[in-house]
């Protein structure tokens, strides 16, 4: 059944899609990034530790921060993105700035707020550094960033499924000669063999009919859970949840909403300096992010034209770095484009519809949490690879034979995933491009831009004694 005036508005039947395709692509594109409504609060409490968010103040900014974010996302800039906290973020928000530097989590949001209206400003068109910045790029870097996605996404979804481990070779094969028809790891391989024999069949569907299919296989069996990302419950067993436990007002408390505000005033001589390494370090990551993300899954979707330009980029930065405003001022570290859109965009979506349809999700997760904590990480990661895979397709139109461009390219696929890090893959791989050109002699080729944002990005990462030269320069000044 269609809806006439949603048609009209989202173009979703021009597009090539319908609006239960939209629909399904948006639960989709849910179901794979769920976890970041359990994840993302645990983080930012530090799993309960009284210097963290309290967990159900940063569970409603979580939530929040998403509907706002994939809402501005669908109904202005009519894109299948959805936005939410973003993982790497939080984990540097709170153990590194909070746990490690003693720095208290209002005013690190201070910091992500600061970093949220710059992203804004650089992303308007008048000022057009956003739009002057991604096409200075070069294409085959940009199409490196898709397969590197794709990579990053995999490795995501293997160590979720519990086959990726540490070991001695810092990663490993988990032990598979253990599994039993209790083990995630078995469950999770059936799961992923299933949705890719589905998606090579046509059938529609495919990836949230595998997630339903192995959750409901869990629940039954009692499977052991080996979430990666929550220490505290890796290898409990799953079970359906109780009743009276899928329903919960928790997600609604606001106590953390304007902390970041309170905080910018109560900055002085003694916070400067640490406010403004923590605001740089954000906006660089959220530039990058951001970026990255949205080639990626852009040029999956089929919005990158023959011109190399992202459709509606404009409108997308610029929702993007709203969210991270709306989720620093209700309480939670900035708020990015999520690598796991493109599960939407494979399983058909087109238009913003799907992002929408996200963002309500995200909003009705908050009453949810209970069901939705009851979903074993396996039965969602086996997605991920899928799309994964698919992403690598992009690898293909880079010119290998090209030594000055292969190693760059090389180095912003490999590096995504082994420092888990969009922003590095990106920043290694513009450092290699000039340095390259430099090495070849060949500086009449490198282009204003690029020739400063290697600089920077150098600065960045590398410095006098144990500091970067951006933490050296703030602390001489301040």
């Amino acid at each position: 059944m269609e809806n006439k005036a949603l048609d009209d508005y989202f173009g979703y039947t021009e597009a090539g899609s319908s609006l239960e395709g939209e629909m399904r692509a948006g639960l989709t594109t849910f179901l794979t990034m769920a976890y970041i409504l359990v994840v993302n609060p645990n983080f930012l409490s530090l799993f309960g530790a009284p210097i963290g968010i309290p967990f159900e103040q940063a569970l409603f900014a979580t939530g929040m921060a998403a509907f706002v974010g994939c809402t501005i996302m669908g109904l202005w800039a009519n894109q299948p993105y959805a936005l939410a906290p973003g993982m790497g973020l939080n984990a540097y928000f709170a153990f590194t700035v909070v746990a490690s530097q003693g720095i208290a989590w209002e005013l690190a949001l201070a910091a992500v707020l600061v970093e949220g209206v710059l992203f804004l400003i650089i992303s308007l068109p008048q000022i057009g550094w956003r739009s002057e910045m991604i096409n200075s790029i070069p294409k085959d870097l940009k199409i490196a960033t898709m397969a590197g996605i794709g990579l990053f996404l995999a490795h995501i979804g293997l160590q979720e499924m519990g086959w990726v481990v540490g070991g001695a070779t810092l990663v490993d094969m988990s032990a598979s000669g253990a599994w039993t028809h209790q083990s995630g790891e078995l469950w999770a391989m059936v799961g992923l063999l299933a949705i890719g024999i589905m998606m090579a069949r046509g059938m529609k569907g495919a990836i949230i009919y595998g997630v339903a299919g192995v959750t409901a296989i869990a629940w039954v069996l009692g499977a052991m859970d080996m979430h990666v990302a929550d220490a505290y419950n890796a290898g409990a067993l799953v079970s359906a949840p109780e009743m009276g436990d899928i329903i919960s007002t928790d997600g609604f408390d606001t106590g953390a909403v304007g902390a970041a505000l309170g905080a910018l005033g109560d900055i002085n001589g003694d916070t400067i300096g640490a406010f403004l390494l923590v605001m740089i370090t954000f906006l660089f990551v959220d530039i990058f992010d951001t970026a990255g993300t949205l080639y990626g899954v852009g040029k999956m979707a089929g919005k990158v034209d023959e011109d190399d330009n992202i459709e509606n980029a404009d409108q997308a930065f610029m929702a993007d770095a709203g969210a991270t405003i709306v989720g620093a001022m209700c309480g939670t570290s900035t708020t990015t484009t999520y690598i796991e859109s493109a599960a939407g965009i494979e399983e058909g979506g087109k238009t913003g519809l799907v992002a929408v349809v996200v963002g309500v999700l995200m909003l009705m997760g908050l009453f949810l949490s209970g069901l939705l904590q009851a979903i074993p990480a396996f039965a969602v990661a086996p997605a991920l690879v899928v799309v994964g895979a698919m992403m690598m397709r992009g690898a293909a139109e880079i010119d290998w034979a090209d030594k000055e461009m292969a190693i760059p390219a090389f180095m912003t696929i490999v590096m995504m995933p082994l420092t888990y890090s969009i922003a590095d893959g990106i920043a290694w791989g513009i450092i290699a491009w000039v340095l390259m050109k430099v090495g070849m002699g060949k500086m009449d080729q490198i282009n204003r831009v690029m020739g400063i944002l290697c600089v920077l990005m150098i600065m960045f990462y590398l410095g006098p004694g144990g500091e970067t030269t951006f933490e050296w320069l703030v602390n001489m000044i301040f």
